[in-house]
């Protein structure tokens, strides 16, 4: 296990074990984020532990070099023509990442996205690293998703997504796997694997396959 201090180093995530966890401590400075993200790592923690950051073997994607990165079905279709959604970009960056903030992740008590990383991303969005997809019905915000754009590397690092309508989530990324695949974008980092991911077609790939799409 690394120790990070002040420095802004990461270690070799190809060093780290298959379940990620390879570093704890530092900071959420926009370097030390923009470093580990082009570095394989993402941060995740209970708040009131020291920040841990992880880069899991394997890690799961969506390609969005496949002929069909996202599996849609006939259903999130008719959501997306008939439930009066709209789709907007980058509105409300922070009220996206606190309704994040209130979905459970699997062994993680309480919420998981609390003030230190609130303002950490809110300031990663400011200066354009970190954005979000939202989707409103009659004005109102129903789903969205947010997470770190890569841009000259084609990869967005995808945090989480939140739901408060019928599949006004998936919208969200129909959505941003169309923008990104018309943009040449390689992939979206899903991080780890969980079954709603693998239903929407996600992949795991080998980690050493995702660090080679860094360099």
């Amino acid at each position: 296990m690394h120790l990070l201090n002040k420095s802004l180093i990461f270690p070799d995530p190809s060093n780290a074990p298959e379940h990620g966890l390879a570093a704890i401590g530092g900071d959420l400075s926009q370097e030390r984020l923009l470093l580990a993200y082009n570095s394989g790592f993402f941060p995740w923690y209970n708040d009131g532990e020291p920040i841990c950051w992880w880069s899991p073997d394997p890690r799961m994607i969506f390609d969005l070099k496949s002929t069909s990165p996202m599996r849609v079905t006939k259903s999130m279709r008719q959501s997306q023509r008939n439930r009066g959604y709209e789709v907007r970009e980058n509105t409300c960056f922070t009220t996206v990442m606190k309704h994040c903030g209130n979905v459970p992740r699997n062994d993680q008590d309480g919420t998981w996205i609390n003030e230190e990383m609130l303002k950490a991303y809110a300031q990663l969005h400011e200066s354009g690293h970190a954005k979000s997809i939202e989707v409103f019905k009659d004005d109102e915000l129903v789903g969205g998703l947010y997470g770190m754009d890569l841009k000259d590397k084609g990869i967005f690092c995808g945090e989480s997504m939140f739901s408060l309508a019928t599949d006004a989530s998936k919208i969200a990324l129909m959505y941003l796997v169309e923008k990104l695949q018309a943009l040449d974008y390689q992939l979206i980092d899903a991080q780890v694997y969980n079954d709603h991911l693998a239903r929407l077609g996600a992949v795991e790939i080998d980690r050493e396959v995702f660090l080679s799409y860094l360099k």
